[in-house]
C-alpha cells in the first residue's frame, strides 16, 4: 500500500504544481485559516494525513460557485481504513440535507449492494468527486469537479482502499480524467488507477429507473469482491436479493 500512497500522493503534488503554473500562488483555505505559499503545500503533500486533517482543512469551503446554494458540505462517511471506497458524482437534495453521501432512494440501494457482498455501509467508504449539492441535482461542471477532485484525492490516500467503485459516467470520467468514458462501455472492467484496482459501474440512480441492469452490476461486484479477497474480515455468504 506504500506504492499506492506515494502514487496519490503525487498525483496531489501534480495538482498544485499545476495550479502553480496557472498563476495560483496561494492556495485557498478556510477563512480561519492562514494561507501558505504554493510551495509549502507541494513540499506538505509528502506527509501523510488524516481524514480529520483534510476535513479541518476544507472548512466552510467557498472555493467553487456550488457553496452558494449548498445547506451542508457533505465530505465523506465510512470507515477510514475501507479496503472498498465508493465514489459517486456529488450530494442530491436528501444528502444536502443530512450531510452524508448516498443516503436517499439511490443510497437505500447502495447499501442493500453493499449488505448483498457480506459487507456493512460503516466497512466500506463512501465519498463524491464534489462534496456540495449542483443546483437541481445537475453534473458537477469541469470547474467545480476540478476544485473538489484534490481533496478526493487526499482523502484516497489517507484510506488506502484495495479497491475503488465509480458509480456512474461522471465519477468515472473525472477520477479517470477522460470525458469520454461511457459507462456502458467500461462497467465491469477493472482498472489500474495510481496502483489501486477501479472498478467502474452503473450509479445505483439508473438502477432504480432501469431494474433490469442490477444483475450488471451485481456481476461487477462479484468481480470487486475476488479482487478484496482476505482483505475483508470473513462474512456469510453473499447473496443478491436487491436483484430481484
Amino acid at each position: 500500500m506504500t506504492d499506492t500512497r506515494s502514487a496519490l500522493l503525487s498525483a496531489v503534488h501534480q495538482q498544485f504544481c499545476a495550479l502553480e503554473r496557472m498563476g495560483l500562488t496561494m492556495v485557498p483555505r478556510s477563512p480561519s485559516s492562514t494561507p501558505g505559499p504554493m510551495q509549502d503545500r507541494c513540499a506538505q503533500a509528502a506527509v501523510p494525513e488524516s481524514l480529520a486533517q483534510i476535513r479541518a482543512d476544507l472548512g466552510a469551503c467557498q472555493r467553487c460557485p456550488l457553496c452558494q446554494g449548498r445547506t451542508q458540505i457533505v465530505f465523506g462517511v465510512g470507515n477510514p481504513q475501507a479496503a472498498l471506497m465508493f465514489v459517486g458524482e456529488g450530494p442530491g437534495a436528501d444528502e444536502d440535507l443530512q450531510g452524508e453521501p448516498f443516503v436517499g432512494r439511490a443510497g437505500q440501494l447502495l447499501d442493500k449492494i453493499i449488505q448483498a457482498m457480506g459487507l456493512q455501509r460503516s466497512e466500506v467508504y463512501i465519498g463524491n468527486i464534489v462534496k456540495c449539492r449542483p443546483p437541481g441535482n445537475r453534473a458537477p461542471l469541469p470547474n467545480e469537479a476540478e476544485t473538489c477532485l484534490p481533496f478526493l484525492m487526499r482523502q484516497i490516500a489517507a484510506i488506502q482502499p484495495k479497491v475503488i467503485v465509480t458509480l456512474g459516467s461522471i465519477a468515472t470520467q473525472y477520477l479517470l480524467g477522460d470525458a469520454s468514458i461511457k459507462i456502458t462501455r467500461v462497467r465491469g472492467m477493472v482498472r489500474t488507477w495510481h496502483g489501486t484496482a477501479l472498478m467502474p459501474t452503473y450509479h445505483p440512480a439508473f438502477l432504480l429507473r432501469n431494474p433490469a441492469m442490477k444483475r450488471a452490476v451485481w456481476e461487477d461486484m462479484q468481480k470487486v469482491m475476488g479482487l478484496l479477497g482476505g482483505s475483508s474480515p470473513g462474512r456469510s455468504k453473499p447473496t443478491a436479493p436487491y436483484c430481484t
